[in-house]
């Protein structure tokens, strides 16, 4: 008896134990469904974006300072290049690239041993063309002497006549001889035709060098001009003398320029125009450095919005649009929205016309009939929001969306 007891008690205990397990299994896998529910809901909610006010900025009426832009390499407006004149060793050689030279400064000689033989073999050879000369001379006075007391005949006269002009011409010949020598005796200094700095130096002392072989490179930094090729449409609108501000590689401050030359004809290649604008002096420019800026063409009153709020990862242009909802219980949605330019410059309340190499960068807009006025649009600093994403606009007090109008 006891022992079928002891039997039924363990079965009991065993069937207690699998009904608690089973128990707790039965609500753990109830709160798994009831998780899974939830993340199911909240994948079915739209993600909403929070932007703030600071992300977007609203299109309105301005009056903008229209501008060109352009871009190209910064080039002396007076360079030169030293060459041999003549061939030989060259020989005191003494400036190097960035020391400061003068109009007329000499910069190196060329060995001058054979140049100064060929000019005093020069001046020997005129001596003794001018002695012939004079003999020539004498001569012809003697024969006509002779002639008018009948001594000889006329044929002997014309003979003299002859020899003489034989000797004028080697002798004339011989003095342009002399004076070619001597001018390549003078070429053997090596001069500097303008004053600037030394840009390269092509060749060391103790190498022997050809004719027109070139040997320094010389710049004048205080007059600078940007040469930039502009397409033809923007070419139509620039003028001589109109003001450009500029930024150069490696600088911060902006430079000011003038638009000096136009070239009258197009690039083959590229049917693009040369313009030319002379910079400033300002510290730090150098030749050959790129530059890029705009050039302020005229002035231009409509809908604007920040050049840099535009995007351009597709073939057209086109800005991101906060369209509001019609209830004021549901999110606003993002558009893309093409945009035609009509024309960019910088805004003219930011803008000192005074001073236009000091405005900022964000005074950049561009004009565009494709957006209402009082619409918003994302910033550059927002970056890329996809099509229809659901965005709500912080401190909505201060910023409320309006309703989008249709791009016109």
């Amino acid at each position: 008896m006891a022992k079928k007891w002891t039997t039924w008690a363990a079965g009991a205990a065993v069937a207690l134990v699998l009904a608690a397990g089973a128990g707790k299994a039965f609500q753990a896998r109830q709160a798994k469904q009831a998780q899974a529910a939830e993340a199911a809901e909240a994948l079915r909610k739209p993600t909403v974006f929070e932007l703030a006010t600071s992300d977007v900025v609203q299109a309105r009426t301005r009056t903008l300072v229209q501008t060109v832009p352009i871009s190209g390499v910064l080039r002396s407006a007076n360079t030169a290049v030293v060459k041999a004149k003549v061939a030989g060793e060259l020989s005191g050689l003494q400036v190097r690239e960035g020391d400061a030279v003068q109009a007329g400064q000499v910069l190196g000689r060329i060995d001058t041993t054979e140049y100064q033989a060929r000019t005093q073999q020069a001046a020997q050879q005129a001596q003794a063309a001018a002695a012939q000369l004079a003999i020539a001379q004498r001569q012809l006075a003697n024969n006509q002497a002779l002639v008018a007391q009948g001594f000889i005949s006329s044929t002997a006269l014309e003979t003299s006549l002859s020899n003489l002009a034989a000797a004028q011409a080697n002798h004339r010949a011989a003095q342009a001889a002399q004076d070619i020598a001597a001018k390549s005796l003078a070429d053997t200094v090596l001069r500097s035709p303008i004053s600037g700095q030394v840009a390269a130096r092509l060749v060391q002392t103790g190498e022997r060098v050809g004719v027109d072989a070139r040997v320094l490179e010389l710049v004048d930094l205080s007059s600078l001009e940007l040469e930039a090729a502009v397409p033809p449409e923007l070419a139509a609108q620039l003028l001589v003398g109109q003001t450009a501000r500029l930024t150069v590689e490696g600088g911060t401050a902006t430079v000011q320029a003038k638009l000096v030359r136009i070239s009258p004809s197009a690039q083959a290649a590229s049917r693009s125009v040369l313009v030319y604008l002379k910079l400033s002096p300002a510290p730090g420019l150098r030749h050959g450095l790129f530059a890029q800026g705009q050039v302020l063409v005229g002035e231009r009153t409509g809908t604007a919005v920040p050049a840099s709020s535009v995007r351009n990862d597709r073939p057209q242009p086109y800005v991101q649009l906060v369209q509001a909802s019609a209830s004021a219980s549901e999110p606003a949605r993002i558009a893309h929205v093409p945009v035609k330019v009509l024309g960019q410059g910088l805004d003219a309340l930011s803008l000192d016309k005074q001073a236009v190499g000091a405005a900022p960068e964000s005074a950049l807009f561009i004009l565009t009939d494709s957006i209402a006025e009082g619409a918003f649009v994302t910033n550059v600093k927002t970056g890329f929001i996809q099509q229809n994403t659901s965005i709500r606009l912080m401190q909505a007090t201060t910023a409320t969306p309006t309703p989008a109008t249709s791009p016109r």
